[in-house]
């Protein structure tokens, strides 16, 4: 180890123990600053930590494209609705059975046709053949166009004439998925629906909770519908910091095996580091000790699925900023060259800002003499830009 690498990473740890005594904030950023630099002036081989070269970075992306013939068959469904066939969305959501989460993927997916063009959905409505599916994506559509009305930006920030809209707009779709629950008893996807438009009507806890119980007795483990649900819990709208955790930790301990439903402890972390930067993440030993769990369940999601690599992004992140380096190195060596997600996308130059935080990592980890998950060692991650991060107040899956 070069000299200048060894008082690199005495640097980084000494900022980590300033940053632990003052709660990551004063000039902690300054400070952080300067000691990437000089992890950078210490020179930073991808290769020899199992990375892909910087020059191969795409920040086009968050993880690989999809499949050719994947993405020709979507494409083709696409077109088909668009020019008046609803019969091929209907067997498109009727060849997702009882798989749940695949299902609302699919009417996610039928959703977003119908935001381009809707005549195919009156039509499939007025069919009457497949009346909750049919009813579930237009409640969604309504759904979406009231977060459309309502605009980006916390509830503060908004205009008293665009929440209006807002608000008006949601009773509409609550209605109409609840007829679709009615229609179809099984499918948990309406509860979905209804549980978000309930965070824009701001029904009670109890009411909610009374939802969401319908949702859970259908589909105890809805990535979707516990995304939905952990908005209503966070400060920013009906609950807390403590209850937003709270439900996020119980989802990491309840997940079945497969589901990447643990990654919505990522995001509540990021819900918590939007509100009050890298001092606001949970310090104690058993919320570090989730890390570790989440990346073993995001292991076992099988391929294919789209929502590991945005996960892996912010395990990276959040382990760095928990002290796991080893943890965060081994994300970055399964993402690879796909760096356009948060929390790298919220920086001026994403490709930067994720080639410092994997290179903080790499070095990190090695000073600890492991660089595989569980070595313990300090780290510390590069805060990103919250102005300029996604908005967490839209519908969102």
């Amino acid at each position: 180890m070069t000299p200048v690498l060894v008082f690199a990473l005495a640097a980084l740890i000494m900022l980590l123990t300033r940053r632990r005594n003052d709660g990551g904030r004063g000039g902690f950023a300054a400070e952080l600053s300067a000691g990437l630099a000089a992890v950078e002036a210490a020179g930073f081989d991808p290769a020899a930590h199992g990375l892909v070269p910087s020059a191969e970075l795409d920040p086009g992306r968050a993880g690989p494209p999809m499949r050719l013939l994947r993405r020709k068959e979507l494409e083709a469904l696409a077109d088909s609705c668009l020019a008046g066939g609803w019969r091929a969305a209907e067997a498109y959501v009727a060849g997702a059975g009882a798989d749940w989460d695949e299902r609302w993927s699919r009417l996610d997916f039928l959703t977003r046709v119908a935001a381009e063009r809707d005549e195919w959905l009156t039509d499939w409505e007025a069919a009457g053949t497949a009346p909750a599916a049919a009813a579930t994506v237009r409640a969604r559509l309504l759904v979406q166009r009231a977060w459309e009305a309502r605009g980006s930006g916390f509830p503060a920030q908004i205009g008293p004439e665009r929440m209006a809209a807002f608000r008006t707009r949601l009773p509409a779709a609550y209605e109409l998925a609840r007829q679709a629950a009615e229609a179809d008893g099984r499918d948990p996807g309406p509860w979905v629906v209804m549980i978000t438009a309930a965070r824009g009507m701001r029904v009670s806890r109890r009411k909610f909770r009374a939802l969401w119980a319908e949702l859970v007795a259908r589909a105890p483990h809805h990535v979707g519908g516990h995304w939905q649900a952990m908005q209503y819990w966070c400060a920013k709208w009906h609950g807390s910091d403590t209850l937003m955790l709270r439900f996020a930790v119980r989802a990491v301990r309840e997940a079945p095996a497969g589901s990447p439903l643990p990654g919505l402890y990522l995001q509540a972390l990021t819900e918590l580091e939007l509100r009050h930067g890298p001092g606001g993440l949970p310090e104690r030993r058993r919320h570090r000790e989730l890390l570790p769990r989440v990346a073993a369940a995001l292991d076992e999601v099988p391929p294919g699925n789209d929502q590991v690599p945005l996960l892996r992004h912010l395990l990276a992140h959040y382990a760095l900023l928990s002290r796991q380096p080893a943890l965060a190195l081994e994300q970055f060596r399964l993402i690879g060259p796909w760096c356009g997600a948060l929390p790298w996308s919220a920086a001026p130059n994403p490709v930067r800002a994720f080639d410092r935080a994997r290179g903080l990592a790499a070095t990190l980890a090695a000073g600890s003499g492991n660089e595989h998950p569980g070595a313990g060692t300090a780290g510390v991650g590069e805060r990103p830009d919250t102005d300029r991060a996604a908005d967490g107040d839209r519908p969102g899956d």
